[in-house]
């Protein structure tokens, strides 16, 4: 298991997610733009990755992999994951 530390605490990057390709800075922010609500949250690099990934997991239907980054997103990034993700 993969661990970041991003403003003072430890976060868990488990399988598959692990994977992912977080960028030469993983913490560096960035902000991303809900399409549905037009709300933007704020998410290190590292959180985007995952992001990206349950986005795409949603668009080729793989609803398992979907499921365990919606999970990890919302107990991680909760206030993001109501703004993007909800």
């Amino acid at each position: 298991m993969k661990t970041i530390i991003y403003n003072g605490k430890t976060y868990k990057i488990p399988k598959p997610f692990n994977e992912c390709y977080f960028g030469k800075e993983p913490t560096k922010l960035h902000t991303v733009l809900n399409p549905y609500s037009d709300q933007a949250a704020t998410i290190p690099a590292f959180a985007l990755a995952i992001y990206d990934t349950i986005k795409g997991a949603e668009r080729i239907q793989d609803y398992t992999l979907m499921q365990k980054g919606l999970d990890w997103f919302s107990r991680n990034f909760t206030k993001q994951y109501y703004i993007l993700l909800d």
